[in-house]
């Protein structure tokens, strides 16, 4: 099951697991695929803290980060964090404000502590904020790629992350997002189908796959939507896909961070709770659809506000809810970014299991196919 890029990296099997848990990432990478971080929530001297605690727990195994830096954004031009905030922060309406804490509040959502989390909620959606999180996984020599959930990074980052010999890679959901991708260098492409979680467009995984293959030519492209068994992970080999990008897959496994309700909500998700929404973060993207996601899609109340001023007024509800995932009515204004896959994740398995069931569904997917050709 080597393809290119895994022989690149090292690894043995086409896995790539993206997660916001660091235990995941480094099972993940143990059991021969690789764990990719999300560090969009992280300030530098958080991401540093998680980075540290991978390095000493991951043994000799390769990992990734995962960043955001949106193709475009209010305050793209500027630069200087502290200003980008400043600037930022004037832009937000106060009806926005009060309407994201009348929603807690309503809901019974407690007040969360202070914490030293992203100044003013500004997570690392520009590239102000996201190249000191770059730096900073770039310290760190297990770290092998690094990946850009929204758009083709900036040329200088391109060239200084290649040049500490690390792979750079980006997702794209549109044949022309791919091309520009490949214009600008990376290494490879993550074509990922509308039905998956987080960020997505809007074409279906399996029209998306191998039109972006064929687009690309030689650049390694990893599938990514809707992938949670190795049936699926077959069928997105057989497009010309080098590995699988998967996410929703690793919500609910023992070694994920989630508390027990949020746990016990995925569980009980299925494909047809899913929702793309810009309630969030101000740009699409799946999760569960839930009393959140149906007060920002009323037209009497406020329209979502572009990235990144919605995720400022929205980090504080994403941290709360998730602290107190079981308390009151929580679970019905949590940020659940799932995929549609999420209706097959019916149980709460070790990573380990995981992926020995994808690697043996994957075989057994093909010796199938294999069994259907004439004998001679």
């Amino acid at each position: 099951m080597k393809t290119e890029i895994c022989k690149k990296l090292g690894i043995e099997y086409p896995i790539f697991a993206f997660t916001h848990c660091r235990d995941v990432v480094v099972a993940v990478s143990k059991a021969g695929g690789i764990g990719v971080l999300g560090a969009v929530g992280y300030t530098p001297e958080q991401l540093k803290e998680e980075l540290d605690w991978i390095d000493q727990h991951i043994g000799d195994h390769p990992y990734g980060v995962d960043t955001v830096i949106p193709q475009k954004y209010e305050g793209m031009d500027e630069k200087n964090p502290e200003q980008l905030l400043e600037q930022l922060q004037k832009m937000i309406p106060d009806e926005h404000r009060k309407f994201v804490n009348t929603l807690l509040s309503e809901n019974g959502v407690p007040e969360a502590p202070e914490t030293n989390g992203p100044k003013g909620g500004l997570l690392g959606w520009t590239e102000a904020t996201a190249e000191p999180q770059i730096e900073e996984a770039l310290k760190h020599t297990k770290v092998k790629l690094i990946a850009n959930a929204l758009g083709t990074p900036p040329a200088s980052m391109i060239k200084k992350i290649q040049n500490k010999g690390v792979l750079i890679g980006a997702l794209c959901g549109k044949i022309k997002q791919a091309l520009a991708h490949k214009k600008a260098g990376l290494d490879f492409i993550i074509a990922q189908g509308g039905e998956g979680g987080g960020h997505t467009g809007k074409i279906g995984s399996i029209v998306l796959w191998p039109q972006i293959v064929d687009a690309v030519g030689d650049l390694p492209v990893l599938a990514a939507g809707g992938i949670g068994n190795g049936r699926q992970m077959a069928a997105a080999m057989s497009t010309g896909a080098q590995g699988i990008w998967c996410g929703s897959l690793w919500l609910t496994v023992e070694e994920a961070a989630a508390q027990p309700a949020e746990k016990e909500l995925y569980l009980n998700a299925t494909s047809e709770d899913t929702i793309r929404s810009k309630a969030w973060t101000g740009k699409p993207a799946r999760m569960l659809k839930n009393k959140w996601t149906e007060a920002w899609e009323n037209p009497d109340n406020p329209d979502p506000l572009p990235m990144p001023l919605q995720g400022m007024i929205t980090f504080d509800a994403m941290r709360r809810t998730s602290m107190y995932a079981g308390t009151g009515n929580t679970q019905d204004v949590s940020f659940n970014a799932a995929g549609q896959v999420i209706g097959q994740v019916n149980q709460i398995e070790t990573v380990k299991d995981v992926m020995y069931r994808l690697i043996n569904e994957y075989l057994d997917s093909i010796d199938r196919l294999h069994s259907l050709l004439p004998k001679e």
